[in-house]
């Protein structure tokens, strides 16, 4: 294998690990930042408000974003497998 191969290898390992993560990781962001501005605004300082609606989210957008997910993900290890002959 040569270095430029191993380096394009794991700059799409990255780049589709950033991808699969990102619906998630964002909207759990978006709605602590609302909870927060919630807390702030309110002057309620209870732990498990900030900490409920964002599992909720995160369920949910698992099981919205999943098969999307799962799909991107089988796409990355097929042509990793593929690539495989071209290694040697």
């Amino acid at each position: 294998m040569h270095a430029d191969m191993a380096i394009a290898m794991m700059a799409d390992l990255l780049w589709t690990g950033l991808a699969i993560c990102l619906p998630v990781l964002g909207l759990v962001m978006l709605v602590g930042l609302a909870v927060s501005l919630l807390q702030v605004v309110t002057q309620i300082q209870e732990m498990s408000l900030s900490f409920i609606p964002k599992l909720v989210t995160a369920g949910i957008a698992l099981v919205v974003f999943g098969p999307w997910m799962l799909g991107k993900l089988t796409q990355f290890s097929g042509r990793l497998w593929s690539s495989i002959p071209s290694m040697f």
